[in-house]
Protein backbone atom coordinates (compact mmCIF):
# COMPACT_ATOMS: atom_id res chain seq x y z
CA UNK A 1 0.00 0.00 0.00
CA UNK A 2 1.11 3.76 -0.68
CA UNK A 3 -0.67 6.55 1.45
CA UNK A 4 -0.24 9.08 -1.01
CA UNK A 5 -0.25 12.84 0.10
CA UNK A 6 -0.66 15.54 -2.37
CA UNK A 7 1.01 19.23 -1.82
CA UNK A 8 -1.35 21.89 -1.27
CA UNK A 9 -4.03 19.85 -3.06
CA UNK A 10 -6.68 22.65 -3.35
CA UNK A 11 -4.55 25.51 -3.82
CA UNK A 12 -2.87 24.09 -6.71
CA UNK A 13 -5.36 23.08 -9.18
CA UNK A 14 -4.60 25.08 -12.40
CA UNK A 15 -7.91 26.41 -13.57
CA UNK A 16 -7.27 25.79 -17.26
CA UNK A 17 -6.53 22.39 -16.63
CA UNK A 18 -9.64 21.75 -14.98
CA UNK A 19 -11.92 23.66 -17.47
CA UNK A 20 -10.09 20.89 -19.84
CA UNK A 21 -11.25 18.48 -17.51
CA UNK A 22 -14.89 19.77 -17.21
CA UNK A 23 -15.14 19.69 -20.82
CA UNK A 24 -13.88 16.16 -21.69
CA UNK A 25 -16.48 15.00 -18.85
CA UNK A 26 -19.21 16.85 -21.17
CA UNK A 27 -19.69 20.13 -18.92
CA UNK A 28 -20.08 22.90 -21.88
CA UNK A 29 -22.10 25.48 -22.86
CA UNK A 30 -23.87 27.77 -20.24
CA UNK A 31 -23.16 25.36 -17.21
CA UNK A 32 -19.62 25.58 -17.65
CA UNK A 33 -19.47 29.79 -18.41
CA UNK A 34 -21.34 29.53 -14.93
CA UNK A 35 -18.85 27.64 -13.10
CA UNK A 36 -16.02 30.09 -14.99
CA UNK A 37 -17.88 33.01 -13.93
CA UNK A 38 -16.81 32.52 -10.35
CA UNK A 39 -13.20 32.47 -11.20
CA UNK A 40 -13.14 35.29 -13.78
CA UNK A 41 -11.42 38.09 -12.60
CA UNK A 42 -9.95 36.55 -9.34
CA UNK A 43 -7.91 38.96 -8.06
CA UNK A 44 -5.40 38.41 -4.66
CA UNK A 45 -3.56 41.08 -2.81
CA UNK A 46 -0.76 40.11 0.45
CA UNK A 47 -1.21 42.06 3.66
CA UNK A 48 2.11 42.59 5.86
CA UNK A 49 2.23 44.31 9.34
CA UNK A 50 -0.96 46.27 7.87
CA UNK A 51 1.07 47.34 4.63
CA UNK A 52 -0.88 45.95 1.41
CA UNK A 53 0.55 44.97 -1.79
CA UNK A 54 -0.86 45.57 -5.46
CA UNK A 55 -3.50 43.21 -6.31
CA UNK A 56 -2.72 40.75 -8.54
CA UNK A 57 -4.45 37.57 -10.66
CA UNK A 58 -5.10 33.94 -9.31
CA UNK A 59 -5.06 31.94 -12.08
CA UNK A 60 -4.58 28.30 -9.16
CA UNK A 61 -6.89 26.90 -6.53
CA UNK A 62 -10.14 26.35 -6.03
CA UNK A 63 -12.48 28.66 -3.85
CA UNK A 64 -11.94 27.88 -0.43
CA UNK A 65 -15.63 27.11 1.53
CA UNK A 66 -17.64 27.45 -2.16
CA UNK A 67 -19.74 24.14 -1.96
CA UNK A 68 -19.15 23.74 -5.41
CA UNK A 69 -15.00 23.59 -4.70
CA UNK A 70 -15.17 19.77 -3.15
CA UNK A 71 -17.45 18.56 -6.91
CA UNK A 72 -14.61 20.14 -9.00
CA UNK A 73 -11.68 18.63 -6.86
CA UNK A 74 -13.33 15.01 -7.32
CA UNK A 75 -13.74 15.58 -11.15
CA UNK A 76 -10.57 17.09 -11.33
CA UNK A 77 -8.74 13.74 -9.25
CA UNK A 78 -10.94 11.46 -11.05
CA UNK A 79 -9.57 12.60 -14.77
CA UNK A 80 -5.86 11.82 -12.96
CA UNK A 81 -6.85 8.09 -11.50
CA UNK A 82 -8.18 7.12 -14.69
CA UNK A 83 -4.86 8.47 -16.56
CA UNK A 84 -2.61 6.14 -14.14
CA UNK A 85 -4.57 2.82 -14.08
CA UNK A 86 -2.86 0.08 -15.13
CA UNK A 87 -3.05 -3.70 -14.93
CA UNK A 88 -1.86 -3.86 -11.39
CA UNK A 89 -3.87 -3.79 -8.00
CA UNK A 90 -5.19 -6.14 -5.69
CA UNK A 91 -8.24 -9.13 -6.09
CA UNK A 92 -11.48 -8.50 -3.88
CA UNK A 93 -13.48 -11.07 -4.97
CA UNK A 94 -14.44 -10.41 -8.50
CA UNK A 95 -13.32 -7.00 -8.56
CA UNK A 96 -9.69 -5.52 -9.13
CA UNK A 97 -8.82 -2.28 -6.94
CA UNK A 98 -6.30 0.05 -8.00
CA UNK A 99 -6.45 2.24 -5.35
CA UNK A 100 -8.83 4.32 -3.36
CA UNK A 101 -10.09 7.95 -3.64
CA UNK A 102 -11.47 10.19 -1.06
CA UNK A 103 -10.83 13.41 -2.01
CA UNK A 104 -6.98 14.33 -1.70
CA UNK A 105 -6.56 11.38 0.20
CA UNK A 106 -5.13 8.08 -2.24
CA UNK A 107 -4.15 4.91 -1.27
CA UNK A 108 -2.23 2.87 -4.31
CA UNK A 109 -2.96 -0.72 -3.84
CA UNK A 110 -0.68 -4.08 -5.25
CA UNK A 111 -0.06 -7.44 -4.55
CA UNK A 112 3.97 -6.85 -5.54
CA UNK A 113 6.44 -3.99 -5.04
CA UNK A 114 7.72 -3.84 -8.21
CA UNK A 115 4.10 -3.36 -9.11
CA UNK A 116 3.22 -0.95 -6.55
CA UNK A 117 6.35 1.52 -7.73
CA UNK A 118 4.97 1.10 -11.52
CA UNK A 119 1.35 2.00 -9.95
CA UNK A 120 3.37 5.34 -7.78
CA UNK A 121 4.99 6.18 -11.14
CA UNK A 122 2.64 6.92 -13.41
CA UNK A 123 -0.16 8.46 -10.59
CA UNK A 124 3.05 10.59 -10.17
CA UNK A 125 3.20 11.32 -13.79
CA UNK A 126 -0.62 12.00 -14.41
CA UNK A 127 -0.70 14.34 -11.11
CA UNK A 128 2.76 16.49 -12.76
CA UNK A 129 0.92 16.26 -16.44
CA UNK A 130 -2.05 17.89 -14.41
CA UNK A 131 -0.37 20.41 -12.50
CA UNK A 132 -0.02 18.66 -8.72
CA UNK A 133 2.73 17.28 -7.09
CA UNK A 134 3.04 14.96 -4.42
CA UNK A 135 4.37 15.27 -1.17
CA UNK A 136 7.46 13.00 -0.57
CA UNK A 137 7.45 14.09 3.40
CA UNK A 138 3.95 12.68 4.12
CA UNK A 139 3.34 10.25 1.86
CA UNK A 140 4.22 6.58 3.49
CA UNK A 141 4.25 2.80 2.20
CA UNK A 142 3.38 0.30 4.36
CA UNK A 143 2.97 -3.50 3.56
CA UNK A 144 0.39 -5.99 4.99
CA UNK A 145 2.00 -8.82 6.22
CA UNK A 146 2.37 -10.92 9.44
CA UNK A 147 6.53 -10.91 8.21
CA UNK A 148 8.19 -7.60 8.60
CA UNK A 149 9.39 -7.01 4.79
CA UNK A 150 10.92 -4.33 3.29
CA UNK A 151 8.85 -1.89 0.39
CA UNK A 152 11.70 0.95 -1.18
CA UNK A 153 9.28 3.33 -3.43
CA UNK A 154 10.52 5.87 -4.89
CA UNK A 155 9.15 9.26 -6.09
CA UNK A 156 11.66 10.22 -8.41
CA UNK A 157 15.06 10.36 -6.69
CA UNK A 158 13.00 10.79 -3.51
CA UNK A 159 12.22 7.02 -1.35
CA UNK A 160 9.12 7.02 0.59
CA UNK A 161 9.57 6.36 4.37
CA UNK A 162 7.78 2.97 5.37
CA UNK A 163 5.73 2.64 8.16
CA UNK A 164 4.02 -0.03 10.41
CA UNK A 165 0.45 2.08 10.62
CA UNK A 166 -1.24 4.53 9.00
CA UNK A 167 -4.55 6.08 9.68
CA UNK A 168 -6.25 6.47 7.11
CA UNK A 169 -9.87 8.07 6.83
CA UNK A 170 -9.48 8.38 10.58
CA UNK A 171 -9.35 4.14 10.80
CA UNK A 172 -6.08 2.90 11.81
CA UNK A 173 -4.18 0.05 9.15
CA UNK A 174 -1.33 -1.59 11.06
CA UNK A 175 1.32 -3.76 9.04
CA UNK A 176 -0.05 -6.97 10.67
CA UNK A 177 -3.36 -6.49 9.38
CA UNK A 178 -5.22 -6.32 13.18
CA UNK A 179 -7.75 -4.77 14.41
CA UNK A 180 -7.55 -4.73 17.95
CA UNK A 181 -6.23 -1.23 18.45
CA UNK A 182 -8.83 0.52 16.02
CA UNK A 183 -11.59 -1.66 18.11
CA UNK A 184 -9.99 -0.34 21.55
CA UNK A 185 -9.67 3.31 20.05
CA UNK A 186 -13.46 3.05 18.57
CA UNK A 187 -14.79 1.55 22.16
CA UNK A 188 -12.65 4.63 24.19
CA UNK A 189 -14.62 6.90 21.73
CA UNK A 190 -17.66 5.82 22.42
CA UNK A 191 -17.23 5.38 25.78
CA UNK A 192 -16.16 9.20 25.84
CA UNK A 193 -19.14 9.77 24.04
CA UNK A 194 -22.09 8.08 26.42
CA UNK A 195 -20.29 9.37 29.88
CA UNK A 196 -20.37 13.25 28.05
CA UNK A 197 -24.24 12.44 26.73
CA UNK A 198 -24.76 10.88 30.56
CA UNK A 199 -23.26 13.98 31.82
CA UNK A 200 -25.46 15.96 30.11
CA UNK A 201 -28.82 14.25 30.44
CA UNK A 202 -27.78 14.06 34.40
CA UNK A 203 -28.30 17.61 34.27
CA UNK A 204 -31.71 18.19 32.55
CA UNK A 205 -33.22 15.72 34.88
CA UNK A 206 -31.58 17.49 38.21
CA UNK A 207 -32.83 20.49 36.80
CA UNK A 208 -36.41 19.49 36.05
CA UNK A 209 -36.15 17.66 39.39
CA UNK A 210 -34.84 20.14 42.09
CA UNK A 211 -37.18 23.54 40.57
CA UNK A 212 -33.75 25.39 40.39
CA UNK A 213 -34.59 29.89 40.61
CA UNK A 214 -33.90 31.57 37.12
CA UNK A 215 -30.35 32.53 38.80
CA UNK A 216 -28.81 28.80 39.09
CA UNK A 217 -30.22 27.87 36.02
CA UNK A 218 -27.68 29.40 34.19
CA UNK A 219 -24.88 27.91 35.75
CA UNK A 220 -24.88 23.79 34.41
CA UNK A 221 -21.74 23.32 35.73
CA UNK A 222 -22.76 23.11 39.50
CA UNK A 223 -24.06 20.18 38.30
CA UNK A 224 -21.89 18.01 36.15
Amino acid sequence: MCFVDLEKAFDRVPRGVLWGVLREYGVSGPLIRAVRSLYDRCQSLVRIAGSKSNSFPVRVGLRQGCPLSPILFIIFMDRISRCSHGVEGVRFGDLRIVSLLFADDVVLLASLARDLQLSLDRFAAACEAAGMKISTSKSEAMVLNRKKVECLLRVKEEILPQVEEFKYLRVLFTSEGRMEQEIDRRIGAASAGMRTLQRSVMVKIYRSQLNLPDDLRSYPYLWS
